[in-house]
């Protein structure tokens, strides 16, 4: 049974209680200026390409600023913005000098990630969407992944990328800052029950997006199969 710790508000024990989500226990344990590089650090490196639960660092985070006084929620939004767009223009920058034999690499390295079909699906919305892609990629785990890196393979223009990169860092991190520290702050009790709820909604949300992509990664990739031997009969003589 875990008991409440020291410097905890009241109503914090777990007797009685859901246990808490353990990353807002470990934020809650570490200083104010840690959980503002922790934000930061995780985000930037989830949108330079690396795989991490930067948006469950946010809205834990956040959701920790509206019922301690130490975490300004304004600071945490702007180191949240920080690292989104200095990590996408990182991610933009190595992937404008790798170029495809980088995302190449990559697919050999994290194939769950960075697969040829995951690629193709990713790429597709750039072309359709173009700078706009960068932007509403900052609301989609796997664009937020890509958004980077695959708009420097691409040579999508800089200021174009940053632009979409800016407001897009601006509205998901700071609106999500801002949402989740306005909820818990007049609503606390209420946003204990939802917390979990909205977390599993989000992991189940997560997971049928993850598979309806894979199953149009699959079809692009057979779709490519299939039309490779009729492009070579048609050819021919």
């Amino acid at each position: 049974m875990c008991t409440r710790r020291p410097g905890s508000p009241e109503g914090t024990t777990a007797t009685g209680e859901e246990p808490a989500v353990h990353v807002q226990e470990w934020l809650d344990s570490v200083p104010a200026a840690a959980v503002y590089a922790v934000v930061a650090l995780v985000i930037g490196l989830e949108s330079l390409g690396i795989p991490l639960p930067g948006e469950i660092v946010l809205v834990s985070a956040a959701l920790m600023s509206s019922q301690h006084s130490g975490v300004n929620p304004v600071v945490l939004g702007i180191c949240a913005t920080a690292g989104a767009v200095i990590g996408d223009s990182i991610g933009y920058a190595i992937g404008r000098k790798g170029g495809r034999p980088l995302l190449a690499w990559l697919g050999g390295k994290f194939p769950r990630h960075f697969g040829p079909g995951h690629v193709a699906t990713a790429e597709r919305s750039f072309e359709k969407w173009g700078m706009w892609a960068v932007f509403f990629g900052r609301f989609v785990a796997l664009l937020r992944i890509f958004a980077g890196p695959l708009a420097g393979v691409l040579h999508m223009p800089y200021w174009k990328f940053l632009i979409a990169n800016v407001l897009g860092g601006i509205c998901w991190a700071g609106g999500t800052t801002a949402v989740i520290y306005y909820v818990g702050t007049v609503a606390e009790d209420w946003l204990k029950r939802f917390s979990y709820l909205g977390l599993v909604a989000a992991v189940l949300i997560g997971l049928a997006s993850m598979l309806i992509i894979k199953r149009k990664a699959k079809k692009a990739q057979a779709d490519h199969r299939e039309a490779e031997p009729v492009g070579a009969g048609t050819e021919a003589p």
